[in-house]
């Protein structure tokens, strides 16, 4: 497996090693050690799945306190998934990154605890499974603008499909509660 940089520190890629045939193909979605070798060093503690179709935008989300990190993979479909830097005195905050998970790639990213996400969807439909380090926890439930011109992400979607939620998710420098920078985070 590789683990690869983004530009944003501690938001990684990750290409498996697949291993393909004429029956399919293999490959390691976590492994433990090698993640940990890779830099990852947490626990899972919960998979969630979601199902969305064409020009869905989901987030950008975080959770806080107990921040997530999330291990993100699209398993049907392509999207084009993003972390926000969104932690307090952090020299890279308010800046994003995105890349595209897909079936076909078989990519996932890295979101560590600390950072917004969001993606939308850029098939017909997308199945995206992702992992993470805390269980979910409503009242720690939050939202930040998909479009907020302060962060500027050049979302691939003119006319987004999005819950109200997210319709009417604050801009980044109106959230009443950010993580901190160098609090808890892990890589």
């Amino acid at each position: 497996m590789k683990f690869l940089e983004t530009d944003l520190p501690g938001v990684l890629i990750l290409e498996p090693e697949v291993f393909e045939d004429d029956r399919g193909f293999f490959f390691e979605t976590h492994h433990r050690d090698k993640f940990a070798a890779g830099g990852i060093h947490c626990a899972f503690v919960q998979d969630n799945h979601s199902h969305s179709v064409k020009d869905t935008l989901r987030g950008l989300h975080f959770q806080e306190p107990q921040p997530q990190g999330k291990l993100i993979r699209a398993v049907n479909g392509e999207i084009f998934d993003v972390a926000v830097d969104i932690r307090r005195g952090s020299p890279h905050f308010g800046r994003w990154t995105g890349v595209v998970l897909s079936s076909d790639n078989r990519h996932q990213l890295w979101v560590p605890p600390g950072f917004a996400h969001g993606l939308c969807v850029l098939s017909d439909e997308a199945d995206v499974i992702y992992k993470v380090t805390e269980v979910y926890s409503p009242e720690n439930e939050r939202a930040i603008a998909w479009n907020d011109p302060a962060i500027g992400i050049d979302w691939p979607v003119a006319l987004p499909v999005l819950s109200k939620r997210d319709a009417a998710a604050a801009a980044l420098a109106d959230a009443p509660v950010l993580p901190a920078f160098g609090l808890g985070s892990r890589r």
